[in-house]
């Protein structure tokens, strides 16, 4: 049988939606997202900016966050590395990213 996913975030026991290629429970997500290598870090950061919504990467990490990992981040983004672009200089052109 095959992984029952979820769009339910605030269980710490649901397997999200984006991760239906690599099943793990929101709470095994936050962890590795807290103490893996920083290699493994960005590449799930990525994963989640990918193939989740939006609006639900914001339970999993912080627009500072991903600013500071940019340069890293960015080329694991597939497509929806335009929409994050815009996303974050649109932010940044009002003043709601501050730039250190």
């Amino acid at each position: 049988m095959g992984t029952t996913l979820s769009t339910d975030l605030d269980r710490e026991d649901a397997v999200p939606y984006f991760l239906w290629d690599e099943p793990m429970t929101v709470g095994e997500f936050k962890l590795c997202l807290r103490q893996r290598s920083r290699p493994e870090r960005i590449r799930l950061l990525g994963k989640l900016l990918r193939e989740a919504r939006d609006t639900d990467v914001w339970r999993f990490t912080t627009p500072r966050a991903i600013v500071e990992e940019w340069d890293d981040l960015a080329r694991h983004l597939g497509r929806r590395r335009a929409f994050w672009e815009y996303l974050l200089a649109s932010w940044r052109a009002q003043g709601l990213l501050d730039e250190e």
